[in-house]
């Protein structure tokens, strides 16, 4: 009996120590897995200490020293802005490619439009064409200087076009005549009761201006959207979301469960308090999404690249077209109101000017091209065209994807590809204090609602200043987009410009810098198609114009 209650004693004191041992912690294995992270083992303890110097793990029995610990936190700052860049990438990227291809595309488009005329005309005219040239380059000019940016009013720039084309055909049509600086301003007075060129430059300023005023306003949404992305993916860390990452992914090292992930909910709750403010982005983000996908539509369906050549080539030949069949009513309307002007002394051509318009041209065939090298770039930019529709689908369906992104982002940064253990394995994962399931309820988005947040500490009362100045430049663009798709125009440099311009037919301000994709509504387009159904200038190509123009340019020195 003895020799067996001797050998119960000795199992009991050698079982002693096995419990204690059950929450030893094997430092040869933290140094290990220390090493494997790239760090020195050189200050690794040899044995567990109680973690009396630690300020982010939790004091218990541990394999870490102070100085382990802050070659953890400034690796979890390391890590957090490489998940940020890695899962912000795709959406980055997006906005930046998209504003590069529809930014050159459309300047692109308004360089080929106006070197194909060029060419063309200083090919057939010569000098002529040199020496009066610059009121379509003029009108090229400022549309592109528009899109870019400048200070443009379009309506009164596609007012002033009107004028300086009003006069040079009225002193061609009537080289006769002395007409004066002064003369000319009287003409100028009477362009709306008189309407030497019908309907069109109304119908032409409605098109063009909602086509130019979607394109840059859809660029620059991109870039919008661009720099917005870039600023807030770059937000520094506060102190406190260092340390609870960094007790998230690394202090279970120092108690040798570094084989474990941290549950799920623990790894939200850290990234919801991390990322408040820029789950704060989200309301005005998603607004600003639906604000560019309104726009996008004004670049879909039928509207190819011969639509926007259209209301600036065909559009203005209709209008020569009816000055010209108008034009000894317009002279004797202009007469009456201005007084009848001296006499130049040239003597006027017995061939009449309708005449010699009439007899050296015919209508092209509609799918007639002037020139080899103007049909060469312009099929190209169909192709362009072609592709950048595909394009537009694309960044609408993107945009879409990224409609709640910010808000959405503790959930990309958990998934268990990531950081986070599996939401399956929520009793096999590290919850900030040991292996186990993570008890604390997951908090829901924004600042507001991190006041008692368990794991980083938040000041709701401090918003942070970035994101509050993106969250107002996104406020600013989607108005801008909103005012674009209902076709108005507002100033983009004032930020606190909320009022939008008038919508086509009087008086739009400018907008901002580059936009790109410039289409028109429906409504217009329709309104215009019956119009030239019903009009025989209709069938006047688009180049007849500048051929019209300059076959009077060229029969002013017969006058002489």
């Amino acid at each position: 009996m003895l020799a067996v209650f001797a050998g119960l004693c000795a199992l009991l004191v050698l079982r002693v120590p096995v419990a204690a041992d059950l929450h030893a912690v094997n430092c040869s294995q933290v140094k290990d897995a220390f090493t494997d992270l790239g760090y020195s083992t050189a200050n690794v303890p040899t044995e567990q200490t109680a973690g009396e110097d630690l300020r982010v793990c939790i004091p218990q029995k541990t394999c870490c020293n102070a100085e382990m610990e802050e070659n953890l936190s400034q690796r979890s700052s390391r890590d957090f802005e490489k998940l940020m860049d890695d899962t912000s990438e795709e959406l980055r990227d997006t906005f930046m490619t998209g504003h590069k291809r529809f930014d050159d595309f459309f300047l692109e488009l308004l360089e080929n439009t106006e070197r194909s005329l060029n060419e063309m005309f200083l090919r057939t005219y010569g000098k002529p064409y040199l020496q009066n040239a610059e009121v379509f380059q003029g009108l090229f000019a400022e549309l592109k200087r528009y899109y870019a940016g400048g200070n443009v009013n379009l309506e009164e720039m596609l007012n002033d076009f009107w004028v300086r084309l009003l006069e040079r055909m009225f002193q061609l049509l009537n080289s006769q005549y002395l007409i004066t600086e002064d003369y000319l301003e009287c003409i100028g007075k009477y362009v709306e009761q008189l309407k030497p060129f019908g309907d069109v430059p109304k119908k032409l300023k409605s098109q063009v201006t909602r086509a130019f005023i979607a394109a840059r306003t859809f660029v620059q949404g991109l870039m919008v959207g661009r720099e917005v992305a870039n600023r807030v993916s770059k937000v520094t860390m506060s102190s406190a979301c260092v340390s609870g990452f960094t007790k998230m992914l690394y202090c279970s090292y120092c108690q040798g469960l570094f084989t474990l992930k941290p549950c799920n909910n623990y790894c939200l709750n850290v990234m919801k308090g991390c990322l408040a403010n820029q789950a704060d982005l989200d309301p005005e983000w998603s607004k600003y999404i639906d604000a560019m996908l309104l726009v996008t539509e004004r670049l879909e369906g039928p509207f190819n690249i011969e639509s926007v050549m259209e209301p600036i080539d065909v559009k203005i030949s209709e209008a020569i077209m009816n000055m010209q069949e108008n034009s000894m009513q317009l002279s004797y309307q202009v007469f009456q109101g201005c007084g009848q002007p001296k006499p130049s002394g040239m003597s006027r051509s017995s061939r009449s000017v309708s005449d010699t318009f009439s007899g050296r041209f015919s209508p092209y065939n509609p799918e007639e091209l002037p020139t080899a090298a103007a049909a060469t770039r312009l099929d190209r930019l169909r192709i362009v065209w072609k592709v950048m529709q595909h394009s537009v689908t694309d960044v609408k369906e993107k945009l879409k994807k990224f409609r709640k992104f910010w808000s959405s982002l503790p959930e990309a940064f958990c998934q268990e590809e990531h950081v986070a253990a599996a939401e399956s394995t929520e009793d096999d994962c590290w919850n900030g204090r040991d292996k186990g399931r993570y008890v604390p309820e997951v908090l829901k988005d924004g600042l507001t609602n991190q006041a008692n947040n368990p794991e980083v500490s938040v000041d709701i009362s401090r918003p942070d200043t970035q994101i509050r100045q993106q969250i107002m430049a996104l406020r600013v663009m989607t108005n801008k987009l909103k005012n674009a798709y209902d076709g108005n125009d507002i100033f983009f440099q004032d930020s606190n410009d909320e009022s939008s311009g008038s919508g086509s037919g009087s008086g739009f301000t400018e907008t901002s810098v580059t936009e790109s994709n410039s289409f028109i509504t429906d409504a217009p387009i329709q309104e215009a198609e019956k119009t030239e159904e019903s009009s025989p200038a209709s069938i006047v190509q688009p180049n007849l114009l500048l051929l019209l123009v300059f076959t009077a340019l060229a029969l002013k020195e017969p006058w002489r």
